[in-house]
């Protein structure tokens, strides 16, 4: 068994095991999809913590959908919620997702607890393009990626996920904004819905190019 296998982090369908540190930036035009693969990618397994930021969800809802890819993963998530959130149970309201610095502030400071509890974590932002629509500039999202997100994953023993539906409008090039955000991340990947139950997702990392087929 490799280092990897015995160390990395699993994600079902092949996308795993991942190498700590390990940065993936999502994308996809189908919400549906997108979100799929993100729950894959960050429900944590036992032994580990995840902390999600979502811009879409209820911190429930996505507790929920945490448990459907393992048995008891949202009990082992705390959640940032925009979307009628109401702290509390590992969940925590957000007020202002154009605030960055507040929000990088909160994220960290979630993923510092989490790590008190165990070594390993995994974290995400669902969806890092609505994010990037609240904010008049989006150079203030690469400084909160870079100064927060990615910074936790260089010093600590964890893997995190960021996803952007490339359809939303974000007041900016959104293909721009991809490719500026790909050379911060170590890992690409890009989804796109075959149908409503089948996606094929384009995986560029430190291994190469590969192609996978995957049930949504």
């Amino acid at each position: 068994m490799s280092s990897l296998s015995a160390d990395g982090f699993d994600v079902p369908d092949g996308i795993g095991p991942l190498a700590s540190g390990t940065s993936v930036l999502l994308t996809g035009d189908d919400a549906d999809a997108l979100e799929s693969v993100f729950a894959r990618v960050v429900a944590p397994a036992d032994g580990e913590r995840s902390v999600v930021l979502t811009t879409e969800h209820r911190g429930r809802a996505v507790q929920r959908t945490l448990n459907g890819e393992r048995r008891g993963a949202g009990d082992r998530a705390a959640v940032m919620a925009a979307e009628g959130a109401a702290s509390g149970d590992d969940i925590t309201a957000i007020d202002d997702l154009a605030d960055l610095t507040g929000l990088g502030m909160a994220f960290s400071s979630l993923v510092a607890e989490a790590q008190q509890e165990t070594e390993r974590f995994r974290t995400g932002i669902y969806l890092c393009s609505t994010v990037a629509s609240e904010i008049d500039d989006t150079r203030s999202l690469y400084r909160f990626l870079n100064s927060n997100f990615l910074t936790e994953l260089r010093r600590g023993n964890g893997i995190g996920v960021c996803a952007i539906d490339t359809s939303a409008d974000i007041g900016a090039d959104v293909e721009s904004t991809v490719t500026g955000l790909k050379t911060s991340f170590k890992t690409h990947i890009d989804v796109d819905a075959t149908d409503r139950r089948n996606a094929e997702l384009a995986v560029d990392g430190p291994d190469g190019e590969r192609t996978l087929d995957v049930a949504l």
